[in-house]
């Protein structure tokens, strides 16, 4: 069993056809995997199984109706696009292939795959025949031309008593070929460093000055590079999420306590994310007790903390450094501002505020260098952090060759 399906996004897709009872085992095994699974099933797809099966087994309301004015207000048909992380149609009529093959958006399945941006991929089902046929073998041809993977299907014996290639693929090699997607191993060999999360600054014993950094962006980056393939450590300051899986986690409070640990593992490391929301200053004296309410006020002597990503990018031998800037204005100007002063390599500034950054499970944001930037548009922190992860790939690539010549 895969784990690259943990917390990913994924459409199941179902069209008419005997083997529709098949996508039911398909939902329950990408959901033990921790995927969340929503289903959109055809017209004809429901006189083979029944929405309710399939809301039962994977949690949610089916989706079949393009023109739902209900689902419009929530989720539309373009929303539902956006959502998918990969779509996979299981099983896939031969009407269904040459409707997509031939750019037809009539139904909601069809439109949806055509208005997302997610990798496809189809899991036929037919009559060998039909399979045969073809006018079937050049739309499944104009497919995988616009790069939709075809996974099966199987020759067996079939439900119209013929044998021949036309059955589906079982749904637990479905499932695993899902988990592919993800595991692209485009970081294989390298160690990536996070850190995660705010930090904690004692006031007294029960007091503490932070921030609302939840974490999500770092965690989402420690679940991307380790499905790039990286070996991956995660310096987190306190939140309310769950260990990304396969990855080695550091808990610390306080800026001393994450400096301390970035400079112990730091040594070895191939990249930097400095994504941690770490605090400034700190208190010169902590109160050895609980500071009494009564009290009329009381002035708080700070201190600064350790830069711990310009430390990093003082380094003699240093990672690739790749830090965070999040700004509620003038968002361009303050990042390229750091990436300098700080010599880092790459910065990545986003605004915070506005239902957006801190806390939300969106974000929107510009990769800077000294020569150039990227402007990522407002997706999921999962999604940002694969296409973090590519790009800073593809920088090292890029630097690996340099230096070979």
């Amino acid at each position: 069993m895969t784990s690259n399906l943990r917390n990913k996004q994924i459409i199941v897709g179902v069209t008419g056809g005997i083997a529709a009872y098949k996508s039911a085992d398909l939902i329950r095994r990408l959901r033990e995997q921790g995927a969340s699974v929503r289903v959109v099933m055809t017209e004809n797809a429901k006189r083979f199984i029944t929405p309710l099966t399939l809301q039962a087994v994977s949690g949610y309301p089916v989706h079949d109706n393009l023109f739902d004015v209900a689902a419009e207000a929530a989720m539309g048909h373009i929303e539902l696009a956006r959502w998918a992380d990969v779509i996979i149609v299981a099983p896939a009529s031969a009407d269904f292939i040459a409707r997509l093959a031939n750019g037809m958006a009539n139904d909601l399945l069809t439109t949806i795959c055509i208005a997302s941006q997610a990798p496809i991929a189809i899991a036929p089902a037919m009559n060998q025949c039909m399979w045969k046929n073809s006018v079937t073998q050049a739309n499944l041809q104009a497919l995988q031309s616009r790069d939709i993977q075809i996974l099966g299907p199987v020759a067996g014996s079939q439900a119209c008593g013929e044998v021949g290639p036309g059955r589906m693929i079982e749904p637990i090699s479905i499932a695993e070929k899902m988990g592919a997607y993800f595991a692209t191993g485009i970081l294989s060999g390298r160690r990536v460093l996070i850190t995660a999360g705010p930090t904690r600054e004692a006031i007294d014993p029960v007091r503490f000055i932070s921030n609302a950094s939840s974490g999500k962006m770092g965690y989402a980056l420690a679940d991307a590079a380790r499905e790039a393939g990286a070996e991956v450590t995660l310096i987190s300051g306190p939140v309310n999420l769950a260990k990304p899986y396969a990855v080695t986690c550091i808990s610390v409070n306080s800026a001393a306590e994450m400096y301390a640990a970035v400079m112990q593992q730091v040594q070895g490391q191939d990249i930097f994310f400095g994504v941690a929301a770490v605090a400034d200053y700190r208190c010169q004296h902590i109160a050895d007790q609980k500071i009494p309410k009564q009290q009329a006020e009381r002035c708080l002597l700070l201190e600064r903390n350790p830069d711990i990503i310009a430390e990093v990018a003082r380094l003699s031998q240093k990672p690739y450094v790749v830090g965070f800037a999040a700004e509620t204005h003038d968002v361009l100007i303050h990042a390229k501002a750091k990436l300098i002063a700080k010599n880092l390599d790459m910065i990545i500034a986003n605004q915070v505020g506005n239902g957006i950054g801190f806390d939300s499970d969106e974000n929107t944001v510009v990769l800077i260098e000294k020569e150039e930037q990227h402007a990522l548009a407002k997706m999921e922190k999962s999604k940002l952090a694969r296409k973090i992860v590519e790009l800073v790939a593809k920088k090292l690539w890029s630097i690996d060759n340099l230096n070979c010549q």
